[in-house]
């Protein structure tokens, strides 16, 4: 799906004497300026969109006009600290493309206890080298069924636990002052069945019924499900879960997240109401959550339809109007290629890169970078502008989500690999490393997720003598393939699995858990101390990290691939203006070497940036088991 480049005639006048209708006493000419220029630049293409969603009949006009008269009033609320970085970022627009982008993320209350335990992590988190942080769905949810927080019930409250909307912002505002932008879930295909809409619609008020799918018996439904398929069978089965009152509601993931319906034009308002409010609250960038599932079309499977793309580049132009420093980050674990159609400026810029950190752990697992590479070399070039957000793994499970045509291109059965990667990270596989905990299970067909921690992934908790350079390796690969690499915090001193999950009674069942351990206090404790397993992976990371930090050739995204001639050796190039850096890393669990004649075009010597030493390319190299270099050619 192509982004909307069209642009339409000139507002209406009487949208636009609505608008400005909206302006208040206390706006100044300088700020309803800025405002009026952005609108004029983007209402049309908001309307464009707006009318291939939904039509222009007089509901439709009716709410894209409420829509735009939304977006002044939010941009006349912005905080001007938060104007003032909107103007800063217009100068800068390529600011998340730096080498310095260093990405961290957590749940509040595992790291930190509560919002004001996390301000208190700040100067660690600059020590660190953070310049970005995600952090884990917070908002009001119920106690007892909220997918880790996915199970939104308000926007505009934080669960009380960790404290206040008040205290929210002014951790934003601490952050921003430290040089670390705030990352917050977007979670929009869905609200908690406990959401004040939800609870209006299971009164029967038609207009928040409106608001989801919610039909009387299975007829619909039935129809729905012949082509859908089902996200979490363990949960329910189907798309649709009953209500009390007999009535049938949508609910993709789990029973108590009701699926919002977007062909309503007053969700999309709504939505966008809530997604403004968290702009003003100082969000730099929103996780667009599910974005695969947003739109529903009968006779179809409901995911990465068209419309879905529609929709979010018409959030995008929402934002552009009233928050514009504002980034999305898409979240699709699809197929890659429809992964990468969710990233454009219209659209997300940046994206998670479930591709790279699942070829990660299958080179890992097979000691072989065929797929990893083919991957860098055909799927890691995205729209200029934009930027992948590279991780090593997440709060999620992992999934094997490589193209099939790709895997069968190598000679590799795409079933049996799969089966092969979930035996050995679940241990059932001979000599495995990996101790990692299968997610939605099907021992018959050996079809699973993974659920763990890197170092409890990568052997440590296994023992395995390999493990803390796995880490490093792995690591090292997000550090300089470009784009932001994202650290999930306590992987950084070596936090293994937490089976403690098991013994409370609303985790027990979702062994995603497993990998979501309490901050590893004695872990960081010993961060420093070279000799414990902890120090020895941080002081490692925090070395790349501050390598990274000075390497101009690492900024952006653009890299060259390099075959190494050997299939355990992954290679690619990453050009700056003047220089190239070269990065070889050896999967193997043993040397392995690449010849003279496969180096025979570099020049005789280079720098190894993380070492300081020189290398001799014209004899060959031989790199130690898990050893990676990034050597500075010229």
């Amino acid at each position: 799906m192509r982004p909307i480049d069209e642009r339409t005639e000139a507002t209406p006048l009487p949208l636009r004497d609505r608008v400005s209708a909206s302006r208040r006493d206390t706006t100044t000419d300088a700020d309803w300026a800025s405002f009026e220029e952005r609108f004029d630049a983007e209402s049309p293409r908001l309307g464009e969109l707006f009318r291939r969603i939904y039509g222009d009949g007089a509901e439709a006009s009716e709410q894209l006009a409420l829509l735009a008269i939304d977006c002044a009033q939010s941009w006349q609320r912005r905080p001007a600290d938060l104007r003032a970085l909107d103007s800063r970022r217009a100068t800068l627009p390529d600011w998340y493309q730096s080498n310095r982008m260093l990405g961290g993320v957590c749940y509040v209350d595992l790291y930190a206890g509560d919002l004001t335990g996390l301000r208190s992590r700040i100067p660690y988190f600059r020590e660190l080298g953070l310049t970005y942080l995600h952090l884990m769905p917070l908002y009001l949810a119920p106690e007892d069924n909220s997918d880790g927080g996915y199970a939104v019930s308000s926007y505009r409250a934080v669960s009380p636990s960790l404290g206040t909307m008040t205290q929210l912002a002014e951790l934003a505002a601490e952050l921003r002052a430290n040089g670390i932008s705030l990352v917050l879930d977007f979670i929009f295909n869905h609200t908690s069945d406990e959401h004040e809409w939800a609870r209006k619609a299971l009164a029967g008020d038609p207009e928040h019924e409106a608001f989801y799918w919610i039909y009387p018996d299975r007829t619909m439904p039935d129809e729905f499900e012949r082509t859908v398929r089902e996200i979490f069978p363990d949960d329910h089965s189907g798309s649709f879960v009953p209500l009390p009152d007999g009535r049938w509601v949508w609910a993709t993931f789990h029973s108590f997240q009701w699926d919002l319906n977007y062909r309503n034009p007053a969700v999309f308002r709504a939505m966008a109401g809530e997604m403004l409010h968290l702009a003003n609250l100082g969000v730099d960038v929103l996780r667009m959550d599910a974005v695969a599932f947003i739109w529903k079309q009968l006779g179809t499977s409901s995911e990465n339809l068209p419309e879905a793309h529609l929709l979010i580049q018409a959030f995008n132009a929402v934002c552009r109007i009233a928050a514009p420093s504002v980034l999305f980050k898409s979240e699709a674990i699809v197929h890659p290629d429809q992964v990468a159609e969710y990233i454009s400026l219209e659209e997300c810029q940046l994206s998670y890169n479930p591709l790279q950190m699942a070829l990660i752990w299958n080179s890992l697992a097979t000691r072989e970078v065929g797929l990893l590479s083919q991957a860098l070399e055909r799927r890691h070039a995205i729209v200029p502008g934009t930027a992948w957000v590279n991780y090593v793994r997440s709060h999620d499970d992992i999934g094997w989500t490589f193209a099939d045509e790709d895997a069968a291109e190598l000679g590799i059965d795409e079933s049996d690999h799969r089966r092969f990667l979930n035996s050995f990270y679940v241990n059932r596989f001979e000599g495995s490393f990996a101790r990692g905990v299968p997610f939605q299970d099907n021992p018959r067909t050996g079809d699973c997720r993974i659920s763990g921690t890197t170092a409890s992934l990568a052997g440590m908790e296994a023992h395995d003598a390999g493990a803390i350079d796995r880490i490093l390796l792995a690591h090292s690969i997000i550090l300089s393939t470009g784009g932001i690499p994202l650290l999930y915090l306590g992987d950084e001193v070596g936090q293994l699995n937490d089976y403690g999950y098991l013994e409370v009674l609303t985790h027990a069942d979702d062994s995603r858990w497993v990998g979501r351990p309490p901050y590893p206090a004695s872990a960081y404790a010993t961060r420093a101390d070279p000799t414990t397993d902890a120090g020895r992976i941080y002081q490692g990371l925090r070395q790349l990290i501050e390598v990274r930090g000075y390497t101009s050739e690492f900024a952006g995204g653009r890299l060259v691939p390099f075959g190494t001639h050997n299939p355990h050796v992954l290679g690619y190039q990453r050009p700056g203006p003047d220089t190239t850096v070269l990065v070889l890393a050896n999967f193997s669990d043993g040397p392995a070497e690449v010849s003279a004649e496969t180096l025979s075009g570099m020049p005789e010597r280079a720098m190894d940036l993380v070492t300081g030493h020189v290398v001799t390319l014209s004899g060959g190299i031989t790199l130690g088991a898990h050893r990676f270099l990034w050597l500075r050619l010229g």
